[in-house]
């Protein structure tokens, strides 16, 4: 098959071949798919097994009419799931839509006549006609009787253009910058380069970040204890022969101990962080990448675009022999300013120099085979290009080292020659390009241009730890050159090719000691990143053309110029909107502020749940029945929805915790174990007090109607009035110290004053007391509003539980604070020598 292709006439297939050979799949069709289908996403979004026992849940109590409980235990689960679910899609979508070609028509020769077709009407050895600004859409070799100069800056970042002979293979997604040809197509469809590189782009690679893992091991940890925990419960109610609304109520509280709402919060955290770091001009995509590039200690980079703005300044300007500078600056300025067709070096010099206007008779474009371009005036014959290749028709040499010296500092230098005769033509008989004898005029040094940023932004890097590598297309000693007035300690560059053939250790030992990598293939800046991964770096990639695209999405964080190719712009996870990377630095302190606070936020979700879990324990060996209702649940709004919410927005950067777990059980053990005890306590005690003929405040009609509602149990069959409002009682009881708690909790992480500094030093910030001020306001209108209270399953305001409660809440603030001050649990735990 491969010889029949290259075996195919220049005059083109016919109509019938290519029918043919597309019917055989062997035409240029778009590529199609690379992500996780919508169903799969549906289903380990919102039908996962955590998810499936809340829906159960959900259904059994609405069959029961229990409408509120049915909100409370399913709706926060199945609202995380759709959030989740949908930022998915939504990725998913950007992928699909991706292609790295353009789908313009172009230009094939069938039956020996050329004829318009689209892209992916092309088939595999089809002749195609290539022209200046066409884009190559196949891969295939040049035929005879071509040339042409080929773009490959967004395949390979080279950013010089490259001359192809016949035989030469032109790329598909590179673009013809001058020349015409007919090309062969060899490979097609998602056989080409771009096909290749469209798939890999394409490839759903999302990493999850290390909070997500910390979080989503928690969850699974408490998931199971939750489980094995439920399942004692349960076997008890079934042998005290509970009813079934009363199993499913306790089913629906023991699910409520997952803290599930902390994916909640972390995508509420990382939304706010988007916007945030947004108005500094930093577009979030993925929406982890807020907290992701905060964990990043190292930063690989491309050149152009990124590093420098992919324009040329002028360095400096040299007369040669007696020459005044002024002299030479005109006559560069005159080349620059009188040329038809400016390439970057033109421009640079035109923004440079003013010029004269001069009487062009002839021209001689740059082109990259030539490496020189000239102009015929009036009255001189002007040159511009490559000192080397201008030699040759030199009568005198240049001097000494003086190219050398400027080519070692990264800059491109160019020699200015004039003809030694008036007026010289610069084509031979045949009208092609030749050079005349000619005297040299001066040279000039141009170096690729920094962004102004840029010094700052890696000063602020290397300060905070990060490292920085240089990964380019670009020659080494040129890229070196530019790290080295960028601010990195560039050392000795390394070019692509001597990567080839090294294991993953020696690539390791290559990557870890070297900062610039020169004639860099996509190939390799992946390679680079995966070795970098496998030396537990975390790694961040920017880039702004297709050949990033695969280093973009091996990295933890991709990052990408608004100016950059589609390609790599979709498959980013942060685009920088001014192409500037000195957002970056903010956005990683943003990052750091959302760990800290959901952090802190964590601390307070695990002290809940450790608590009410040792609580329902306690009450329920004890014999006196279950200590909560589902719409109890529903505190946890204000003893743990509204204050982590706001505790995660107030946070301060810090760095990264690196033994959270650690940390968090030095402080979630003893709070969980004294809560636990203290509240176990003042339930046993208002308990047995009411069911031994202390009143409960509320008359025998409330108590018997509040009791069959929240505990599912017929009263005169079940149990009796004592028991009924021993029951109700001793909950509310339960449910108003843990609040009062939960509030005064915030105050150890966020101490206002000396008083509550046990666990940590006092903070300037006011904003948590205050908070805590609004909370318990709030409880208190709650408790003491009919409607507010009924709707909790609680008994509003009675005498019994104002007389446990407050002295309950003193008892656990002075054991708390002792056991923070002197590390008691810390020491009788054995863990008193994990130090923060």
């Amino acid at each position: 098959m491969e010889q029949d292709v290259l075996a195919a006439p220049v005059s083109g297939l016919t109509a019938g071949e290519a029918a043919a050979r597309k019917r055989r799949g062997e035409a240029n069709t778009q590529v199609k798919g690379g992500s996780r289908s919508y169903v799969e996403i549906l289903r380990t979004n919102v039908f996962s097994f955590f998810n499936i026992i809340l829906f159960v849940i959900g259904v059994a109590l609405l069959a029961l009419q229990r409408y509120s409980d049915a909100l409370i235990s399913v709706g926060l689960g199945l609202i995380n799931a759709v959030i989740s679910a949908a930022q998915e899609i939504r990725a998913k979508r950007k992928l699909d839509r991706l292609q790295l070609l353009d789908r313009g028509a172009v230009v094939v020769i069938r039956d020996g006549a050329e004829l318009a077709v689209q892209p992916d009407e092309v088939v595999r050895g089809d002749v195609l006609k290539v022209g200046a600004g066409d884009q190559i859409v196949v891969d295939g070799p040049l035929l005879d009787g071509g040339r042409v100069e080929a773009d490959e800056s967004l395949l390979t970042g080279e950013s010089d253009p490259i001359a192809k002979e016949p035989g030469d293979d032109l790329r598909s997604g590179s673009l013809c910058v001058s020349g015409e040809g007919r090309q062969l197509a060899r490979d097609v469809g998602v056989n080409s380069y771009a096909g290749r590189l469209t798939a890999e782009a394409r490839r759903s690679t999302t990493d999850r970040t290390p909070l997500q893992r910390r979080i989503e091991f928690i969850v699974r940890l408490v998931m199971v204890l939750t489980a094995l925990m439920s399942g004692a419960i349960l076997a008890q109610a079934a042998i005290e022969g509970f009813t079934l609304l009363r199993v499913v109520q306790i089913t629906a509280v023991l699910s409520g101990l997952v803290p599930y709402g902390l994916f909640f919060l972390i995508a509420l955290a990382y939304t706010a962080g988007a916007v945030r770091i947004g108005r500094d001009g930093a577009l979030v995509q993925q929406v982890n990448a807020v907290e992701s590039v905060s964990n990043v200690d190292v930063v690989c980079t491309d050149k152009t675009g990124t590093l420098t703005t992919g324009h040329l300044a002028v360095d400096e300007i040299l007369p040669i022999g007696e020459r005044e500078y002024a002299e030479v600056a005109d006559a560069l300025g005159g080349v620059a300013h009188n040329v038809t067709t400016p390439n970057l070096t033109a421009l640079a010099l035109a923004a440079e120099l003013p010029g004269p206007a001069w009487e062009v008779r002839d021209e001689v474009p740059f082109a990259s085979s030539l490496r020189w371009s000239g102009l015929v005036t009036d009255e001189d014959t002007w040159v511009l290009g490559a000192p080397d290749a201008l030699a040759p028709r030199l009568r005198k040499p240049l001097p000494p080292d003086v190219i050398a010296q400027r080519t070692g500092r990264g800059l491109r230098v160019l020699l200015l020659a004039r003809a030694e005769e008036s007026g010289a033509p610069l084509r031979d008989a045949d009208q092609k390009p030749e050079l005349p004898m000619l005297e040299p005029y001066g040279l000039v040094a141009l170096g690729d241009e920094l962004r102004p940023e840029v010094t700052d932004t890696v000063r602020k890097f290397r300060s905070g730890g990060v490292d920085l590598k240089v990964l380019s297309g670009d020659d080494p000693r040129t890229v070196a050159a530019i790290a080295d007035r960028a601010g990195m300690d560039a050392g000795e560059p390394v070019p692509g090719a001597d990567l080839d053939g090294l294991d993953d250790a020696e690539l390791d030992a290559v990557v870890a000691r070297t900062t610039v990598f020169g004639r860099v293939a996509p190939e390799h800046k992946e390679r680079i990143v995966r070795s970098l991964r496998r030396q537990r770096r975390y790694v961040a990639m920017i880039g702004d053309g297709v050949n990033d695209a695969r280093a973009l999405k091996q990295a933890h964080v991709g990052v990408a110029m608004r100016s950059g190719s589609p390609v790599t712009r979709d498959v980013a996870d942060i685009v920088l909107v001014d192409d500037s990377f000195a957002v970056l630095p903010p956005a990683q302190e943003e990052g750091r502020r959302i760990i800290n606070g959901i952090g802190m936020s964590l601390y307070v979700f695990m002290a809940r749940v450790a608590s009410q879990g040792l609580v329902i324990l306690a009450v329920t060996m004890l014999g006196l029945g279950f200590p909560y209702s589902p719409t109890q649940v529903g505190l946890t709004l204000f003893t743990v929805g509204v204050p982590t919410f706001f505790l995660t927005f107030w946070a301060k950067p810090v760095p990264p915790d690196k033994r959270l777990f650690v940390s968090m059980a030095r402080f979630v053990l003893p709070t969980s174990i004294i809560t636990a005890g203290v509240g176990t306590a003042v339930y046993t005690a208002l308990y047995e007090a009411i069911s031994h003929g202390f009143g409960s405040g509320r008359t025998p009609a409330e108590v018997i109607d509040q009791f069959e509602r929240y505990t599912g149990l017929q009263y005169g069959v079940d149990t009796d009035f004592a028991t009924a409002s021993a029951t109700i009682a001793a909950q509310t009881g339960l449910s108003t110290f843990f609040c009062f708690a939960s509030f005064i909790m915030i105050l150890f992480l966020a101490p206002p004053n000396r008083v509550f500094a046990a666990w940590t030093p006092p903070t300037d910030d006011k904003r948590p007391a205050l908070l805590v001020g609004g909370l318990v306001l709030a409880f208190l209108i709650v408790i003491n509003v009919p409607v507010l209270w009924t709707y909790f399953g609680l008994i509003g305001p009675a005498r019994p539980v104002a007389s446990i409660v407050p002295p309950a809440l003193l008892i656990w603030f002075l054991s708390l604070s002792a056991a923070f001050r002197f590390k008691l649990l810390d020491r009788a735990l054995g863990v008193h020598h994990l130090h923060r």
